[in-house]
């Protein structure tokens, strides 16, 4: 497969992470509205709690799966062996944490009505086999199938949702919607997947990597989750909670188009490294960091740039507080964007998870020390800022590692023309901000003002990549007439 498969399925990986997190994020006005701060800040808490147990049920299976598929994906022999073991294995480990969850959670609690609700969220993920299509290359079936049953979700929450008491509505839109959607891949799975031989097959064989990968992934999410549980537990502030939670649905979604990428790229990058081209893998760092550089650094400088704008009419004036949550939390775009090239390209496809593992746990540590000191004297913004330590820190320390391996010269390759162009942009972006009231009209007018000044900035300098773009669409033009 060439490039442009690559380009082809990026697009479709990032129409799919968008829908995952612009459904919510469509619905956000409303909801802050309709439910307010507090109701919006159990919704936060209690869901990172379901998903630690998600994350100790899955045992990293899906970055895991993921890339044994794509070691395999040409031989379906093979590939149905891996699959079916790798989700009996992922059956069992989740089982037994829906069951843990449910003894701890969901009886005499004071949040127990919406964890018994979250138990449907532990079993959806039981059924996720989305790492075996990302494996696949396969994006396209994972964006029509869950694009209609997430759009049915907006339509149920506009109808159904009317006042605070119908939080639990939402819980239960939210979990069905996840479980519908993780049900409707199977659909696929019968012309690349043969039924399982039993006497084959090797669970066991999977339990150390899933483990070895299984540590890292833990340590990630404790700056993705532990900010939302320490603000809970150290503030008692639900509130406090709900500016947190949409903040980061705001920065997250920006975040999908960056990310998005080493999804695509990483599955091609494990089965480069099997076939021995080192070359090839080089290449695909190098236009990796360069795509990070050219869309993430815009994206950043866009975010601090319309964020006095965009809250109070888009959460409302109950979330004023989120505004600097935001402005500080773009720059975890950056810092995860550079991160993933380095970890979820190039580290896990090598099967160097030592290395990774090594990253993460110390930016761990470094998040949970600085959340416990920061956060009950700065509350959120604390957690903020020590999430975007926490980032940081792991792209120093996988730089190290990955130095012997790989020229780091390609990892700030064209960084200096974006940020000028990023600065460029923001100005006019700021001062429309400064002289126009805060109101929808003006955060577009930022948004298309910004994008302009960007893209004939882009133009001026002559920049590779957005030539090429365009070639493309050219050449596709002329084929078409």
């Amino acid at each position: 497969m060439n490039d442009r498969v690559i380009a082809k399925n990026y697009i479709y990986n990032v129409l799919y992470q968008i829908l995952t997190i612009l459904i919510p994020l469509i619905t956000t006005p409303y909801l802050s509205k309709t439910l307010g701060a507090e109701n919006i800040g159990i919704y936060g808490y209690t869901l990172s709690i379901v998903t630690y147990f998600i994350l100790f049920g899955s045992l990293g299976v899906g970055l895991y799966g993921q890339r044994e598929i794509a070691y395999v994906r040409d031989d379906i022999e093979k590939r149905s062996k891996t699959f079916w073991e790798i989700f009996l294995l992922k059956f069992i480990t989740l089982t037994i944490s829906l069951i843990t969850f449910y003894l701890a959670f969901c009886i005499n609690n004071k949040y127990d009505i919406y964890y018994k609700i979250l138990l449907l969220e532990l079993a959806s993920n039981i059924f996720d086999i989305s790492w075996l299509f990302a494996g696949l290359e396969e994006f396209k079936k994972t964006v029509t199938r869950n694009t209609i049953i997430k759009l049915l979700s907006v339509l149920l929450i506009f109808v159904l949702i009317k006042s605070p008491e119908d939080l639990y509505k939402y819980f239960i839109i939210y979990v069905l919607s996840t479980f519908l959607g993780n049900l409707s891949l199977w659909m696929h799975i019968g012309i690349i997947i043969k039924k399982p031989k039993k006497k084959n097959l090797n669970i066991a064989r999977h339990i150390k990597p899933t483990i070895l990968l299984f540590i890292p992934q833990v340590a990630i999410q404790v700056y993705a989750l532990f900010d939302k549980t320490m603000l809970g537990i150290l503030t008692n502030d639900m509130s406090i909670v709900g500016n947190y939670e949409q903040s980061q649905k705001i920065v997250k979604t920006a975040l999908v188009f960056v990310t998005s990428l080493g999804t695509v790229v990483a599955p091609r990058i494990a089965n480069t490294i099997s076939s021995g081209s080192n070359k090839n893998v080089t290449n695909y760092l190098k236009n990796s960091y360069h795509f990070v550089w050219l869309i993430g650094l815009p994206i950043t400088m866009g975010i601090i740039g319309i964020s006095k704008t965009l809250i109070p009419w888009f959460l409302g004036n109950e979330f004023i507080d989120s505004i600097p949550l935001v402005q500080i939390g773009s720059l975890l775009i950056m810092a995860i964007g550079l991160n993933n090239i380095s970890g979820m390209q190039y580290l896990i496809p090598a099967k160097k998870q030592n290395l990774f593992t090594k990253s993460v746990v110390c930016a761990a540590i470094f998040n949970f020390i600085f959340n416990y000191i920061f956060i009950p004297k700065y509350g959120a913004l604390g957690a903020i800022v020590a999430s975007v330590g926490a980032e940081t820190l792991i792209i120093i320390i996988q730089a190290v590692d990955i130095k012997k391996d790989i020229d780091l010269r390609i990892m700030y390759d064209g960084a200096i023309k974006y940020l000028i162009g990023s600065i460029i942009m923001l100005i006019p972006i700021y001062i429309i901000g400064e002289v126009m009231e805060p109101v929808m009209i003006t955060t577009f007018l930022q948004f298309f003002v910004g994008l302009i000044v960007y893209c004939v900035y882009l133009l001026l300098i002559k920049d590779e990549f957005l030539y090429d773009f365009l070639n493309i669409i050219k050449s596709k033009i002329s084929k078409r007439r």
